[in-house]
């Protein structure tokens, strides 16, 4: 593994079961710093946006996403080199980190998070099993946005389709939220 990537197998708390705190301490948190986000979901399909956009007040620090479930939209809405999802997969570090550093770049957050991943019952295989999921995030320092960094990493997610969306999900404000953290 590269040095800013990092690999994890989790089971993440019940859907739900954090209620609205993640999100409200996140956008309180964005707020409060003054920083931006924005968000490139594939295998969640929106739903990082739409907790986030479940909190009063949210377009303060919510700048939007995309939604890019096929390869032609990660291609076309993004600009990920077609070339680069075959040579290593729609689900994959690298598709991570170009999805990330895309939606950085367009939306002109200070943070952007992409998550591309398997959330089966189908598509999983010895490599890439169903729970496989790749988070990339962009920071962009106010003070110096021209030299953004992206870091990638790995999580398993154990259950169902909708248990993995939602550990995704989740996953995906825990990232967020620490990065607002370390900002």
């Amino acid at each position: 593994m590269a040095p800013n990537e990092s690999k994890t197998t989790a089971n993440a708390p019940a859907p739900g079961s954090e209620g609205l705190a993640l999100q409200a301490r996140l956008v309180s948190l964005l707020r409060e710093k003054k920083l931006t986000v924005a968000t490139a979901e594939s295998c969640t399909g929106g739903l990082v946006g739409a907790m986030i956009t479940e909190v009063p007040s949210s377009s303060d620090v919510y700048l939007g996403g995309w939604v890019v479930y096929s390869n032609a939209m990660k291609a076309g809405q993004l600009g990920v080199d077609q070339a680069l999802i075959q040579q290593h997969g729609a689900v994959s570090q690298a598709v991570a980190h170009a999805l990330a550093q895309a939606a950085a770049q367009r939306s002109g957050a200070n943070l952007a998070i992409s998550i591309t991943g398997i959330a089966g019952p189908d598509g999983g295989t010895p490599d890439k099993p169903v729970g496989t999921v790749w988070f990339g995030l962009t920071t962009r320092d106010p003070n110096h946005p021209q030299t953004p960094t992206t870091q990638t990493h790995l999580q398993t997610f154990a259950g169902d389709r909708q248990r993995v969306r939602q550990s995704a999900a989740s996953h995906a404000l825990q990232t967020l939220h620490q990065a607002a953290l370390d900002a």
